[in-house]
Formats: structure tokens, C-alpha cells, sequence
């Protein structure tokens, strides 16, 4: 074979063109003659196209050439002379890896950092080199084949076996021209072995799916698994009527915290080194991005426990910290029912009075207000369920459903998709609904779409993120919506919370300290009659003193004098005077008060949780006007 003239060697950038030489697929002179006119050249074209314009060689032979001598090639300088890739790119890609505490391949830093898209890098690597595409997403791999090594060698490498045909291994890679991935692959399955190519994303998924492999069987669904303890704190935490599960990564273990009653909860602990499977565990039940392990994500989980026969519901947010990866899952079970409005803990003048002022009406808003896990979503499907019957179309835009109610029309927020809030509020009139829910007003335009609903006769059910009832119609002020359009469209507001009730099992009478007195602003006559009680702590109520929750509520039905007090955009504290004045009303503090007085509640829960402005009412005068 010719030796290749110095001259005519182009350096790094001309591997591909140097190897086709020392194949013989073109001479030595036929290179030098396109390496010159390929310097004339003002255009972005490559020495490998002017090849192929000079006819000297043919797509099919330079495929053919890559494929046989695949080991020597360098990605890099392959993008790069095929022109996919520029060379300062590959310096910065270079110097990128150079720099980084953690070895990372250089095709991962070209993806990373946009430098080539992930498609495009399969598309180039199938195309020019022959490999296969492994859509691995549509097979389901062998799994004994993973067992020669651990799975985290498939990680670290980015490859997985396909299959296994006559002895000869097909073997995905990420990026089958890096040789630490080639070697490791070849010293498992042979030097024959048979490259495809894959995402970095199915890649990781089908590890993932492999050592997880069997988890739907009960056998493997033991402490022994990954799956298997996945799936144990899902039971458990079902079991225990935990309304949240909280999995974090600290500095020397993976820390499990269950939410019961309102209140964080220690499970157990975890050993660190299993946090990688577990949140690859729950990613791929949750159809989340298994590869993304630098930005925050959600996805949903749909789970059936085949121990206990019950179904889960969970809403995941994966958050980034400095540990890793924390895991939050809002359990919403299938199991549970829908609560009749009657069952949802108001006194009973406020019940009538909501009834019949506020969801008997036929056209307006109705606002319910509180924070994230005070129950507004229980108390909003309780109304639609009230409302809901064949004679009414009842239209939803729900960021999720969190409950599916047969003759409703729901739709489901994804704007991964393209179903943005935004876009189907603008729809959501053209339904033809006689109500309409909104699962959150969240900022001037959903407010505005509300209203502009509510003044052509239809009937919006919605939530708001405030402290108590004047604070959502405040909030409205500040959001620019004119005063007369609150005034002539809202029909009551219902604030809420969620307090933890006594425990039946261990509860004992109560006396309020003199401290306590004196933030009531009563004296112990003025509490005569009442049945304060607190719970002693005993195993029913896992010695918290505490078992289940009620809700809190403040009723504010629009009164007249509220609408023209809106109207004339009256200072804060003359608008709450004026609702303190509206028949029926009570105060978030006070309704808790009537409450802990018939031992519901404790009140060392009222004092704490709920929001006090002025002193309460005369007790008597509280009994009065809630019916207790």
C-alpha cells in the first residue's frame, strides 16, 4: 500500500479521509487533489463531500470503511470531519471533560451542553457507521443476561444486551465509539459481539426496568429488592393513612417521613448507598425522565397493592438537592370516597347558610380559600358532587384530576402536550357548561376568565391560595380585576383549614391555663359548659394524642353592603369590619374555638395553627350563631 505524502495527511480533522487512504480506497494523490480544492472552498461543506463530489469515493464505501475499522475511530474528530461538529466545539467539549470532577464520555458532553442533538447523534452514528437502532422501548430484554456483571458497570458504560443469538451478543450502546464502553461490553459478551445504538434516556430506563425486573410478582416484592421496599413503604403508608410520603437523601442516609394528620412523621431510614435504585424505582413507575438527574420533574403513579387490594393514586415531584434527588409523593386513594357536603365538618347554621346562599345559586362564583393541604379539593368535589346530575353539564380544568366522578366532564392540565391552562379556559365556554370548575384561580387571566364566565350566567366553582376569606377578595383587588365585576360576580368565599382531632381512645377533660384565657380574652364563666379535651398519647394514635382530622371554616356570603363596600374600594380593615357584620359569619379562630369547646379539637391546635385578627366574639354569642 502507498505511503500517504505528509502533505496530504489533513491532521486530526482528516482521519476519516487518512483511513480511506490506507485502505486503498482512494490514493494518496486523489486526497491531495480534494484537500486543495476543498481549501478554496468558501462553503461549509467537508473534505469527505468534496470526496463525493469528485467521485473519488461513494457514501456506501465510506460507510463500509467506518464500519470495519470502528474501534480506531474518535468521535469527536468523526463529527467533526463529517461535518456535524465544529473543531472549536470539540475543543470546548475537550476541555469540558478536562475539567469536570467526574469522568464523563465525550458524547454525553456534546448532548449535555447542545453541542449535537441526542437524535442527531443516533441518526449519524446508524447512517454512516451501519449500526442498528435498538428500540428498546418495544422489547422486553433477556434479563439473565444482565447478571454478568452489576448493574451499575451498565450504567457507568451505557450499554445493555439485547439479545443473545447462536452464541453472538447484540449489544445497545449509547455511544459505540467509546472505547472504556466497547471494552467493558466485549470483555462480558466476546469480541463478536454485535453494536446497535440507543438513546442515553432507553438506555438507562431498560437498566432500570431489568433490575426491576418481577417486581409485579408478589415473590419479589420482599425486603430484598429494590421494588420490593418501593412498594412496602407504598403499603405502609396507605396502611397508616399517611396523606404524603417524603423520601430524602441526607449526608449519611436515605430518611423516610410519612404526613399523617397534618403532621411530618418519622418512618425509617435507608441506607445511602440504594438511593440511586430507589429513585430509578419510583422514576420509572411514575414515567418520568430516568436520565435527568439535574432538573426538577413530576409524573403520577397509578398503584395497586396487590397485599392489601387497594389502589393508589400518587402525584411525584422529584427535587434537586445537594444529597440528591428528594421524592415527594401525595397519596390520593382510589378507595376513598367522595365526602357528601354535609359530611365535610361545618356547623350547622353554616351548612344551611352555604346551601342555600351559595350552591343553590344559580349563576356566580364561589371561591374556597386556604393553603397547600387544607382540604379545599375534598370540600370543591363535594360541591360538584352535589351539584352533579343529569339535567346539569358540569365542565372541569383540573391540574390533575385528582378524582374521577362519573358525568363530568374533566380535563386533565398537561402542557407537555400542549393542554395548557390557558388554552383550555379559552374552550372550556364553548362546552356549553351550566358550571364550571377551575381547579385554581392562579393568576389576572384565569381571574378574569372566571368572571367573565360568572357574568354570562354560568356558575364557577374554583380555589385560591389565601390567608381566610377577605384575603381572596383582597387578593382580587390586587390583581387588577375592576371592583364592580367582584361585587356583581362572587358569590360567597369559604376559607378552610385542617386541624387534628382528639384521639377518642385516650382523650381526658382539659382546663385552659390562665395564659390561654388571656389570648381568648375570656374568663373561665365565660367558658362554662364547654368540654375542652386533650389525648394523653396511647398506641390507636401512635401516642401523638391525636387520630384523623376535621376541618375549619369561615363562611363570607357577599352581603349588600359588602358588594358597595368592594365597589367603593374601602380600605382592608373596613371590609373585614363589615364581614365580621354579615349574618351567620364566623371567623376561621372562632369556628375552631365552638369546636375545641366540644372537644373535637384541642385547643392548643386552635392557638397554634389558625389565623387570629382581634379578640373572638362573647362565647355565647359564637354558640348562637353556629347552632352548637
Amino acid at each position: 500500500m502507498s505511503e500517504i505524502p505528509e502533505a496530504a495527511v489533513p491532521g486530526a480533522a482528516g482521519e476519516i479521509a487518512a483511513l480511506l487512504v490506507r485502505e486503498g480506497v482512494i490514493t494518496p494523490e486523489q486526497l491531495s487533489y480534494a484537500q486543495r480544492v476543498h481549501a478554496k472552498l468558501h462553503s461549509d461543506k467537508t473534505l469527505i463531500d468534496v470526496l463525493q463530489e469528485l467521485e473519488y469515493v461513494s457514501a456506501d464505501s465510506v460507510a463500509r470503511t467506518l464500519r470495519t475499522n470502528t474501534p480506531s475511530l474518535r468521535i469527536g474528530d468523526f463529527l467533526v470531519e463529517l461535518g456535524y461538529l465544529s473543531r472549536n466545539d470539540l475543543q470546548a467539549a475537550l476541555n469540558l471533560q478536562k475539567e469536570g470532577t467526574e469522568h464523563k464520555m465525550l458524547g454525553d458532553i456534546f448532548v449535555e451542553n447542545g453541542f449535537i442533538e441526542e437524535r442527531k447523534l443516533i441518526e449519524v452514528l446508524s447512517f454512516q457507521l451501519g449500526f442498528p437502532v435498538a428500540e428498546l422501548e418495544f422489547r422486553k430484554l433477556d434479563r439473565k443476561l444482565f447478571n454478568r456483571a452489576p448493574f451499575q458497570l451498565f450504567r457507568d458504560s451505557l450499554f445493555v444486551p439485547v439479545s443473545l443469538e447462536n452464541g453472538t451478543a447484540t449489544v445497545a450502546f449509547a455511544n459505540p465509539l467509546e472505547m472504556r464502553s466497547r471494552v467493558a461490553a466485549e470483555t462480558l459478551f466476546g469480541h463478536d459481539l454485535q453494536p446497535a445504538i440507543a438513546s442515553r434516556k432507553s438506555i438507562l430506563t431498560a437498566i432500570a426496568n431489568a433490575e426491576n425486573a418481577g417486581s409485579d410478582e408478589p415473590a419479589a416484592a420482599d425486603d430484598n429488592t429494590v421494588a420490593g421496599i418501593v412498594n412496602r413503604i407504598l403499603d405502609e403508608a396507605m396502611a397508616q393513612r399517611a396523606s404524603d410520603i417524603h423520601i430524602e437523601p441526607l449526608k449519611d442516609r436515605i430518611r423516610v417521613r410519612f404526613r399523617q394528620d397534618g403532621v411530618m412523621m418519622p418512618h425509617l431510614d435507608l441506607p445511602l448507598e440504594i438511593a440511586p435504585q430507589i429513585t430509578s424505582r419510583i422514576k420509572v413507575m411514575a414515567q418520568a425522565d430516568i436520565a435527568e438527574k439535574r432538573r426538577h420533574q413530576d409524573g403520577r403513579i397509578l398503584y395497586e397493592s396487590r397485599q392489601h387490594g387497594f389502589n393508589l393514586d400518587l402525584r411525584v415531584s422529584f427535587f434537586i438537592t445537594i444529597f440528591g434527588e428528594k421524592i415527594v409523593l401525595r397519596l390520593l386513594s382510589k378507595k376513598s370516597a367522595i365526602l357528601d357536603v354535609q359530611q365535610i365538618g361545618m356547623t350547622p347554621r353554616m351548612l344551611d347558610l352555604f346551601m342555600n346562599e351559595a350552591l343553590a345559586a344559580p349563576s356566580g362564583i364561589m371561591i374556597i380559600t386556604g393553603p397547600t393541604g387544607s382540604g379545599k379539593t375534598s370540600t370543591l368535589y363535594s360541591c360538584v358532587g352535589k351539584l352533579n346530575n343529569v339535567n346539569t353539564s358540569i365542565v372541569t380544568a383540573e391540574d390533575p384530576v385528582e378524582f374521577v366522578m362519573e358525568g363530568v366532564a374533566q380535563c386533565s392540565i398537561n402542557p407537555k402536550i400542549g393542554v395548557t391552562f390557558d388554552e383550555t379556559l379559552r374552550h372550556i365556554v364553548r362546552q356549553d357548561p351550566d358550571v364550571i370548575v377551575l381547579g385554581e384561580i392562579r393568576d389576572t387571566f384565569s381571574a378574569e376568565t372566571a368572571i367573565q364566565a360568572a357574568l354570562t350566567g354560568h356558575k364557577v366553582l374554583t380555589t385560591f391560595h389565601t390567608v381566610d376569606t377577605i384575603g381572596a377578595v383582597l387578593r382580587l383587588m390586587h390583581m387588577q380585576i375592576e371592583p364592580f365585576l367582584i361585587s356583581s360576580t362572587v358569590t360567597c368565599v369559604l376559607a378552610q383549614r385542617l386541624l387534628r382531632m382528639v384521639c377518642n381512645d385516650c382523650a381526658q377533660p382539659y382546663l385552659p391555663s390562665a395564659a390561654e384565657f388571656s389570648k381568648l380574652g375570656y374568663v373561665p364563666k365565660d367558658l362554662a359548659g364547654t368540654q375542652f379535651r386533650v389525648g394523653r398519647g396511647c398506641k390507636q394514635c401512635r401516642f401523638t394524642g391525636y387520630r384523623g382530622r376535621t376541618a375549619v371554616f369561615e363562611l363570607l356570603v357577599m352581603s349588600e353592603a359588602m358588594k358597595e363596600a368592594i365597589m367603593e374600594n374601602r380600605s382592608a380593615s373596613e371590609i373585614r369590619r363589615l364581614a365580621m357584620e354579615t349574618p351567620g359569619m364566623v371567623t376561621l379562630f372562632e369556628d375552631g374555638l365552638v369546636k375545641a369547646s366540644k372537644g373535637l379539637i384541642s385547643l392548643q391546635e386552635v392557638l397554634r395553627d389558625l389565623p387570629r385578627i382581634g379578640l373572638p366574639r362573647p362565647f355565647n354569642e359564637l354558640r348562637r350563631i353556629t347552632g352548637h
